[in-house]
């Protein structure tokens, strides 16, 4: 294998690998974001809920129970 056979084999590889990376990285992000937007969906419900159980222990006249720290604090 001449020199330039050996260049044009190692350059092939590397865009190969190259290929093959940005294809993983466009992959990755496609997870991320859609991770994101279900991080963003569950935020949202878990502040609704907070909510609606604050709603429901002020019309139930409740008043939400705090121990008094421990005596070495």
């Amino acid at each position: 294998m001449t020199d330039t056979e050996a260049l044009n084999a190692r350059i092939d590889r590397l865009e190969m690998r190259l290929t093959h990376q940005e294809e993983v990285i466009e992959d990755l992000n496609k997870t991320v974001t859609a991770q994101w937007k279900q991080i963003d969906s569950l935020t949202r419900q878990l502040a609704n809920l907070r909510d609606r159980l604050q709603e429901a222990e002020d019309s139930a006249g409740l008043v939400p129970h705090r121990e008094p720290p421990p005596p070495h604090y």
